[in-house]
C-alpha cells in the first residue's frame, strides 16, 4: 500500500503498542481526555496543541475530549463514532484487519463506468452488508467503478453524506469500520473499484465543535454556500484536511476521490491544497490505479494535467455539468436556474460537450453574469465524467424527479445510449441501469431549531423556480422523504426493469468491445461537430484506429445521417437512412491501412 503517512490529528497507535491522542485547540485553556471512566489531562505543546499517550488501550476504546467548561466532545479527527456525532469516539486499530485484496491494484482509468450509489437508500436495510450483497449484479451489469456518497460522520442518521463534521469517520448507520473494509475487500474480488466522494470545503451545522477547540479553522470573513470557510493556509488547518483523503485510500484501500465543490475551497498559499493532496496521495501510493476527480462549476483544467506518458500527475477528470445541462434542457424544455445558461440552441451547447468537454469556455454566462470556462478542447474526451443525471441533479429538484420521469422512455434511453457509447467517462446514478422511477429526495435527520431552518430554506429555495410555483417541498427531516428515496428492487425484477438492464448491458458490452481498446492513447482536439440544429446534433472523434461517430435527434423531424460513416454498433430505433425522433446511431470507420 505504499508509506504509510500519519497526520497530526486523532488517536494512533504507536509502534510499542500505546495510542497516542493528539488536539489542536488553541481555543482552550486546558484540555482533558476522558477515557476508561477518568478524565486524564492532556499535555499542552506549543502553538495550541494538547496530546497524551496511554498503553493498554483496546481497539473500541471510548473516549471524548473534556472542554475548559465541561463540555464533552467528539473527536474532531475520530475513526470511528461509536453511535452519533455527539457520542463518544472510538480507538480503531486498522492493523488486524486481514485483507484479501493484495494483488488487487485497480482499473485504468479509460475503462470506468462509475455507478454512483448512496448507501443509505440503495437497499432497504441503507447498510454495507447488504450493499455488499448487491455488488455481483453490478459487476455483471458492466460496471467497474462504485463511487460512494460521502461517508464522513454527519448529524443524525439519515442525510445525503455532505454536511460531514468528523471526516476520518464512517457514518455509523450505515455499518462498522470492518463492514466499510468488508465492502471494499468484496468488490476487488469482482474486479470492482471503490471511489469515495470527500468534502473539504465546509463543515456540517451539527457536531461541529471546531470552533469552540480552534476559532482560527475558520475564516471570520468568508463563508460558503454552506458554512463558514476552512483556513487551509494554517498548519494543522492543512494537517487535517491533507491526510483525511490519504486516510481514506490507504486504511480502506478506496480506488479514488471525488472531490466535491472545489470552486469553494479557496487557499491563497503558494501552493494551492488541492495541488498539495493529489501529489501527496499520488507519492504515498504510486503503484495502484487511483481515480482523482473533482467538482467545479468554473469549468477550469489547471488540476487536470496529462504527463507525455499519458498519466496523471494530480487529478484525472472532471465532473461536466455542462453535458448534463445541455441534455436535460434538450430533453426536457427545463430552462430555469442554472438551465438558463442552456436554453438557447441547447443541440449546439450538447453537441460542443461531445466534441469539446466544456460547453462554457470563456464565454459570458447569462445565468452568472460573468465569463464561464476556459478552452477544453485540447483536453482528451476521458478527462470529463459524463452523466445524464446524479444525485445532485435529481435531487435538487422539489420533488426529487428522475430522468425518465420528466423526458419519459425514448428519449431517456437514447441519451443513456449517447452517454455511454461516446468517448467520456460515464457515469450512472445508482438505479439509473433499470428504469427507477422513484425519486431521489434533499433529506436529513436534524431536530429543533436547525430542523426548522433547513425545512423552511429548501422551501424558499424553490419558491421561483418555473415549475415549482405554489408546490409543497417535501420536509427534508420527515423520515418518508428518506424512504420515498430507496430504490425500488421489485421495479428492478419486473418485465419492464429487466428490459431496461438488459439495455445497459448490451450498450455497456459494446462500450467495452468496440470503444474503450480506443481511449488510452486519445489526445486533445479529438472531436468534431458534424451538425447541431433543430434537436439534431452529429459528432464524431479520431481514434488511432478509426472514427467513432454518434448522431442524436431529439427534435421533431426525422434527420440524414450521411456524415455518419462505418459500421453500426448501435442504433435506436432500428437503423434506416434516416434518424427517427427519440433516435441515436453510433458507427466506428476502421482508419484504413496504407
Amino acid at each position: 500500500m505504499g508509506m504509510r503517512s500519519q497526520p497530526g490529528w486523532g488517536a494512533e497507535y504507536q509502534p510499542d503498542g500505546a495510542v497516542r491522542f493528539r488536539l489542536w485547540a488553541p481555543g482552550q485553556q486546558h484540555v482533558a481526555l476522558r477515557i476508561q471512566g477518568e478524565d486524564r489531562a492532556m499535555d499542552a505543546e506549543p502553538e495550541g496543541w494538547f496530546s497524551l499517550q496511554l498503553p493498554g488501550i483496546a481497539h473500541g476504546a471510548e473516549y471524548q475530549y473534556v472542554l475548559d467548561d465541561g463540555t464533552a466532545v467528539a473527536d474532531p479527527a475520530s475513526r470511528a463514532q461509536r453511535d452519533d456525532v455527539e457520542g463518544p469516539s472510538l480507538v480503531i486499530d486498522h492493523r488486524n484487519w486481514q485483507w484479501q485484496d493484495q494483488q488487487w491494484q485497480g482499473r485504468p482509468w479509460e475503462e470506468t463506468v462509475t455507478y454512483e450509489l448512496h448507501v443509505g437508500t440503495f437497499t432497504p436495510a441503507g447498510t454495507f452488508a447488504a450493499a455488499r450483497e448487491k455488488l455481483p449484479e453490478l459487476a455483471a451489469l458492466g460496471i467497474t467503478v462504485i463511487e460512494l456518497l460521502p461517508l464522513s460522520h454527519f448529524g443524525g442518521s439519515r442525510g445525503w453524506g455532505y454536511d460531514g463534521v468528523l471526516l476520518y469517520a464512517p457514518h455509523a448507520a450505515y455499518g462498522s469500520v470492518e463492514e466499510v473494509k468488508a465492502f471494499v475487500d468484496a468488490a476487488h474480488q469482482l474486479g470492482l473499484s471503490v471511489v469515495l466522494d470527500i468534502v473539504l470545503n465546509h463543515f456540517g451545522p451539527q457536531g461541529n465543535y471546531l470552533p469552540l477547540l480552534a476559532p482560527d479553522f475558520f475564516h471570520a470573513d468568508r463563508i460558503t454556500p454552506w458554512g463558514a470557510g476552512i483556513a487551509y493556509e494554517h498548519a494543522p488547518v492543512r494537517d487535517y484536511m491533507l491526510h483525511a483523503p490519504l486516510y481514506w485510500l490507504q486504511e480502506y484501500h478506496f480506488d479514488g476521490l471525488r472531490f466535491d465543490a472545489i470552486d469553494q475551497i479557496k487557499d491563497a498559499s503558494s501552493k494551492h491544497i488541492l495541488v498539495e493532496i493529489a501529489e501527496h496521495i499520488r507519492a504515498a501510493i504510486p503503484q495502484r490505479a487511483l481515480h482523482l476527480t473533482t467538482e467545479d462549476n468554473r469549468n477550469v483544467i489547471f488540476l487536470h494535467p496529462r504527463a507525455a506518458d499519458g498519466s496523471f500527475p494530480l487529478f484525472n477528470g472532471e465532473w461536466n455539468d455542462d453535458f448534463h445541462n445541455a441534455a436535460h434542457v434538450l430533453a426536457t424544455g427545463e430552462t430555469h436556474g442554472y438551465y438558463q445558461d442552456f436554453a438557447e440552441q441547447p443541440e449546439k451547447l450538447l453537441a460542443r460537450t461531445l466534441a469539446e468537454g466544456f460547453a462554457w469556455q470563456g464565454e459570458f454566462s447569462p445565468h452568472s453574469g460573468e465569463p464561464r470556462g476556459v478552452k477544453s478542447s485540447g483536453q482528451p474526451p476521458t478527462t470529463f465524467v459524463n452523466f445524464i443525471q446524479n444525485h445532485d441533479q435529481t435531487g435538487n429538484r422539489a420533488h426529487g424527479e428522475r430522468l425518465l420521469s420528466l423526458a419519459g422512455v425514448e428519449r431517456t434511453q437514447a441519451l443513456l445510449a449517447t452517454l455511454l457509447l461516446s468517448p467520456h467517462i460515464p457515469l450512472l446514478f445508482m438505479g439509473e441501469e433499470y428504469g427507477e422511477t422513484r425519486p431521489f429526495l434533499f433529506f436529513t435527520d436534524f431536530t429543533g431549531e436547525l430542523a426548522r431552518a433547513v425545512r423552511e430554506g429548501r422551501a424558499r429555495e424553490f419558491a421561483g423556480h418555473s415549475g415549482h410555483e405554489g408546490e409543497d417541498v417535501p420536509d427534508p427531516n420527515a423520515v418518508t422523504t428518506f424512504t420515498d428515496s430507496r430504490l425500488d428492487w421489485q421495479r428492478r425484477a419486473s418485465a419492464e426493469g429487466t428490459a431496461w438492464l438488459a439495455l445497459t448491458q448490451q450498450l455497456l458490452a459494446l462500450r467495452r468491445q468496440h470503444i474503450i481498446p480506443h481511449l488510452a492513447g486519445v489526445r486533445g482536439n479529438s472531436g468534431t461537430v458534424l451538425a447541431a440544429e433543430d434537436g439534431f446534433l452529429a459528432v464524431s472523434w479520431q481514434f488511432a484506429g478509426g472514427q467513432l461517430s454518434l448522431a442524436l435527434n431529439l427534435g421533431p423531424h426525422p434527420q440524414s445521417i450521411g456524415e455518419i460513416r462505418g459500421e453500426t454498433l448501435f442504433a435506436l430505433p432500428a437503423e434506416t437512412d434516416t434518424l427517427a425522433p427519440n433516435g441515436v446511431i453510433v458507427r466506428f470507420a476502421p482508419r484504413e491501412v496504407a
